[in-house]
């Protein structure tokens, strides 16, 4: 189909003989949000691993905006605008807000990470870079250091450091781990928010996070899909329920 961004096809990836992902197809359509859900151990980081490259399949292919990236490495897939936002904050902790968005935007120009350069040169960046916060909800911590950021702010600013690199598709990797209710609510707002024009694909295990957010929820089960579709249609699954009620603590460790 003309609007496929993303297609995986038999994707499998085995680790001495342990089969983390069993053959699983994914179609991702242009301009939606895309979740790959399911409980511990079901196999969606291994997915986003492979997707973005830092594994490499056992078999399967992978195409994205119309070309197969199954050979690729990470860097190259990154510069096609597949950028991945990690589980684990992945900003400058001892540099400001503004700062680390302005770094992601110089590098989406093709700079190198110039902290040398003159404060001229630099500033250019500051008026993108201070619009990016406000559309993630931290104008007023502009100048705070990231590491000071509460949890829920740092994992705001690492989608606004993403989106500095004006992705052609963001992939978000458990981007409400860890966090309480609030902000859950916060980061669903703001995915909401900045969605527009973009694709996302997001790795979750919390089938009431994606409730109302994603236009296609994938389901994962023990590496193979058990299910696709909107929320109602995953959430009355037979296969779904089971697999959240039943297996969760004896799958962890899995990926």
């Amino acid at each position: 189909m003309a609007d496929i961004i993303l297609e995986t096809k038999g994707l499998v990836r085995e680790f001495r003989g342990f089969v983390a992902v069993a053959g699983v197809d994914i179609a991702v359509r242009e301009g939606t949000i895309h979740a790959l859900i399911g409980p511990n151990g079901a196999g969606k980081t291994t997915c986003f691993n492979l997707l973005t490259k830092f594994l490499a399949p056992t078999r399967g292919s992978i195409r994205f905006a119309g070309r197969d990236i199954t050979g690729f490495s990470p860097a190259a897939v990154a510069r096609l605008g597949l950028v991945r936002s990690f589980q684990i904050s992945a900003v400058f902790p001892h540099l400001s807000a503004l700062v680390n968005v302005r770094l992601a935007l110089q590098r989406a120009r093709g700079n190198s990470y110039d902290f040398w350069r003159s404060e001229r040169v630099l500033h250019r960046f500051d008026d993108r870079a201070r619009a990016l916060l406000e559309d993630v909800g931290l104008a007023e911590f502009a100048e705070t250091e990231a590491a000071l950021l509460p949890y829920g702010r740092k994992r705001a600013l690492e989608i606004a450091t993403t989106l500095a690199l004006d992705p052609k598709m963001m992939l978000l990797d458990e981007p409400t781990a860890g966090m309480t209710h609030d902000d859950v609510e916060r980061i669903v707002a703001l995915i909401r928010r900045v969605r527009a024009g973009r694709t996302i694909l997001m790795v979750e295990h919390n089938l009431s996070v994606v409730e109302g957010l994603c236009d296609t929820i994938t389901v994962l089960t023990r590496g193979r899909v058990v299910a696709e579709g909107d929320y109602a249609t995953v959430s009355r699954n037979p296969d779904v329920m089971s697999a959240y009620l039943g297996t969760q603590e004896s799958e962890a460790g899995h990926g």
